[in-house]
């Protein structure tokens, strides 16, 4: 590869002839010519297959790796016992062929689950229509005099990011098929995708990288939608990081505590009168103690 870099250099740059790095390289013109006209930057040969005394091995090896892979690593057979047990078997080639198989072996396993397991990077960009994603969380608001633990489903488009929030008291089965409904006919389509979580209502069971076995009534809703689930990896919440940062942003901006008023003073236990920063009384008279600013909506932690 460096010599062809030389090359290039010395006839596109330096507008030596051909005939002058023939004399310099010792390369034949022909050579020469094939790598200038292919405009190549690295050499490149053509390595014929060629039979191996371990090619009738190969598959025999390959299932004892796939074993050896499953048990810890003070269990598992080395090369030099690999080899010696091959030896055993017929085998009459060398150790060294048989430790570059199992390099080989163990490279394509890791490519394998940098692909299909942990290592898949999900797009955070998306198309109009592409995705939306779906999240729950539990928050609290006062009904009736009474404070209940709302379950909130978000469902938020990927790309416009426009989102719509129902309450629920409970998850099951019901509520996201509810929750899914009303947002697609609030937003007045179906995205091509969902991201989701583990949830239960959603999964039976997760297996190894993206495998999960989806609920039937679940799946029976996806396909009346024709919306194609796809879940997130177990602990990888940036997966659906945009429903997650609008949980975190209902919260504040949404599931607040209603202001009082002079005509409704609150009852709610830990609200207690405190002066401004200026010594004078607060005009409405229920600021958080450890604030020195007017927060009428804030109670005492």
């Amino acid at each position: 590869m460096e010599l062809l870099s030389v090359i290039r250099r010395w006839h596109h740059r330096d507008r030596i002839p051909i005939r002058g790095i023939e004399r310099r390289t010792g390369l034949s013109r022909n050579t020469i010519r094939k790598y200038l006209r292919s405009d190549a930057v690295e050499v490149r040969f053509k390595v014929p297959e060629r039979p191996s005394h371990l090619d009738p091995f190969a598959d025999k090896i390959s299932e004892w790796l796939r074993v050896e892979a499953g048990k810890g690593r003070k269990g598992r057979r080395t090369v030099r016992r690999i080899h010696a047990d091959l030896v055993a078997l017929g085998y009459g080639g060398s150790y060294a062929r048989v430790a570059a198989f199992v390099r080989r072996w163990q490279a394509r396993r890791e490519m394998a689950q940098r692909t299909t397991g942990r290592g898949v990077f999900v797009p955070l960009a998306f198309q109009p229509g592409e995705a939306f994603q779906f999240d729950w969380s539990e928050d609290w608001a006062t009904v009736g005099g009474k404070r209940l633990k709302l379950q909130a489903a978000h469902t938020k488009l990927s790309h416009s990011r426009a989102f719509v929030i129902r309450a629920y008291k409970l998850q099951t089965h019901e509520m996201p098929f509810d929750a899914l409904a009303e947002a697609f006919r609030v937003l007045g389509g179906v995205p091509r995708r969902g991201i989701f979580d583990n949830m239960r209502t959603a999964v039976d069971r997760v297996g190894t990288g993206k495998v999960r076995q989806v609920n039937a009534r679940f799946q029976a809703m996806a396909s009346h939608y024709l919306f194609e689930p796809t879940f997130c990896s177990p602990a990888s919440g940036w997966e659906k990081g945009q429903v997650e940062k609008n949980v975190q942003d209902a919260r504040r901006q949404i599931w607040q505590v209603m202001p009082p008023s002079a005509a409704c003073p609150p009852s709610t236990p830990g609200w207690r009168p405190a002066a401004s920063s200026a010594g004078a009384s607060c005009p409405t008279g229920f600021c958080r103690a450890a604030s020195p600013r007017c927060t009428p909506w804030s109670r005492r932690a």
